[in-house]
């Protein structure tokens, strides 16, 4: 187990991943609005995290030729998957980090 853990953790222990995959959990999301939803994350970074999201097969990039050209990201099957870990995840930070709870 500590190698999946450790693979894991390697992929979505970076800053901003969660928060992104979080945001792709209802449906694909544009860029832009994508960037708005994850606050204080530039261009750049968003970009960056999306492309090794997307190597991982976690994330699939579509692109609307418009006018205008609009791109868009949604979880793969894959990603998908990752939702009621993430969700298991939220509760429990909700919780014992937020909450200080001793029940933890």
């Amino acid at each position: 187990m500590s190698d999946g853990i450790t693979q894991v953790f390697g992929l979505l222990g970076k800053r901003w991943t969660g928060v992104i995959l979080a945001s792709l959990m209802e449906g694909p999301v544009h860029f832009a609005d994508l960037r708005r939803s994850v606050s204080g994350i530039s261009e750049r970074m968003l970009s960056d995290r999306l492309v090794e999201l997307a190597a991982a097969g976690l994330v699939l990039r579509e692109v609307d030729e418009g006018p205008p050209l609009r791109v868009a990201y949604r979880l793969t099957e894959r990603g998908a998957a990752l939702k009621p870990a993430l969700t298991e995840l939220g509760e429990w930070a909700e919780k014992c980090l937020l909450k200080g709870e001793d029940s933890c």
